[in-house]
């Protein structure tokens, strides 16, 4: 049995073709959802955890990296889907997640409001309402840096802030591969930072960039770009180079 399949789910977004790469982990006894997309991303998730001949009911645990809405958006609708689903996450993240805290992209896009006018203002509006659209959910476990996780072959927590600040990345030591998030993500073939204009904290960013040499990776799972395989710990380095570089 691979303890990990990436899952490749192509869609609409905006009238563009986008795809993400989850991941879903495996062993004798659990099946890990790790991120599940945007809000009404269950019948994709089915279909996608289907070709692989995984039921989605089959999930028993969904490890959430951060609560970007394109990786939590369908949490509530899966937890409803299946009660006894052990939602886990960063302790920084849980607030987030369960709604008893704003969404930090919320508190982002609404610091830009007063700069915008027409329609510019209309779509950063209609961008908010759809954020706040999104249904909390409980988290039942927090995990910290450094956390080994005892399920499918072991699972260690890298803390890894900078998009987010609760943001993980998860490293299976069986297969020396780094499941990403939105940490990195594949752009023409070289790594780069997700969306560094919207990185909470970008310097952040680049310093867990700088972490992830610490440990041995053959292949990163980005969330965007899929898998990244050959020289990583190079495509790290030349990547920390760009953004000192521009600093």
């Amino acid at each position: 049995m691979n303890p990990y399949l990436p899952l490749d789910i192509a869609f609409e977004n905006n009238g563009r073709r986008d795809v993400l790469t989850l991941t879903l982990l495996q062993d004798e006894r659990e099946t890990i959802l790790v991120d599940c997309g945007y809000p009404h991303f269950v019948e994709y998730l089915e279909q996608a955890t289907a070709r692989h001949g995984v039921p989605l009911r089959s999930v028993t645990k969904l490890i959430a990296t951060h609560h970007d809405m394109d990786h939590i958006g369908s949490l509530a609708a899966l937890k409803r889907m299946l009660p006894n689903l052990e939602v886990i996450a960063h302790e920084t993240e849980k607030p987030y997640i369960e709604g008893s805290e704003k969404s930090l992209r919320v508190v982002q896009a609404e610091a830009t409001l007063d700069g915008l006018t027409g329609q510019e203002r209309a779509q950063a509006e209609g961008f908010i309402s759809f954020l706040n659209a999104i249904e909390p959910t409980a988290v039942d476990r927090t995990v910290v840096h450094g956390e080994r996780l005892p399920w499918c072959g072991g699972i260690r927590i890298v803390h890894t802030p900078g998009h987010m600040p609760g943001h993980i990345s998860l490293y299976l030591p069986s297969s020396k591969t780094l499941i990403a998030a939105d940490a990195v993500v594949v752009e023409e073939g070289k790594l780069n930072i997700a969306n560094p204009q919207y990185a909470l904290d970008l310097e952040e960013a680049v310093r867990s960039v700088r972490l992830l040499l610490d440990y041995e990776i053959d292949r990163l799972i980005c969330y965007h770009g899929g898998v990244y395989e050959g020289d990583v710990k190079q495509a790290l380095l030349d990547l920390i180079q760009k953004y000192s570089e521009e600093g």
